[in-house]
């Protein structure tokens, strides 16, 4: 399991006092008020910092981080993506999972066929659409699941399975 998860990608500077403009990867950016903590990650390797406030503005989420008072101070690191440790990740309500730690499990039919790993989770507003492929295989073909109760029966991280129900005309796609 993934020991930390990307919440966004520093995109540019915000004004000249070391503010930061965040394009949130998260699902929910109520999560970055309450954010006390992320990890930068450069070039030079991981920078820890201290978020003293943040607050959204058009879709982009602005940090200020405690002792970064300076554009020049942080202005380097920008394209970089920024995380939080699992212990700091935004609490999930029962049956919910990171998708950190659904990527690569096994994705199995209920009557145990194999259909690949999960690659990708694509959200469309409606319900998550599951990417399945088995990379090992030249004839491979990808299946795009909706991750709705009538075709994902089963979520298992520890194990690293996910069983489906193929429902009619998702083999044809």
């Amino acid at each position: 399991m993934e020991s930390r998860f990307r919440i966004g990608i520093f995109t540019s500077t915000h004004g000249i006092r070391g503010e930061i403009k965040v394009y949130p990867t998260t699902d929910t950016t109520d999560r970055f008020r309450r954010l006390k903590e992320v990890i930068l990650e450069t070039r030079d390797g991981d920078l820890p910092l201290e978020v003293e406030k943040a607050r959204t503005a058009a879709g982009m989420i602005i940090l200020k981080f405690r002792g970064i008072d300076n554009i020049n101070d942080i202005e380097r690191y920008k394209g970089a993506s920024l995380f939080v440790t699992r212990e700091n990740a935004a609490p999930l309500e029962e049956g919910s999972y990171y998708i950190a730690d659904l990527l690569g499990c096994r994705v199995e039919t209920e009557e145990g066929r194999l259909l690949g790993t999960l690659r990708e989770v694509l959200p469309t507003g409606a319900n998550d659409v599951f990417i399945v492929k088995d990379p090992d295989r030249k004839d491979s073909r990808e299946y795009l699941l909706p991750n709705i109760k009538d075709c994902v029966r089963r979520i298992d991280p520890e194990n690293r399975l996910i069983v489906v129900r193929m429902m009619d005309g998702l083999e044809d796609l």
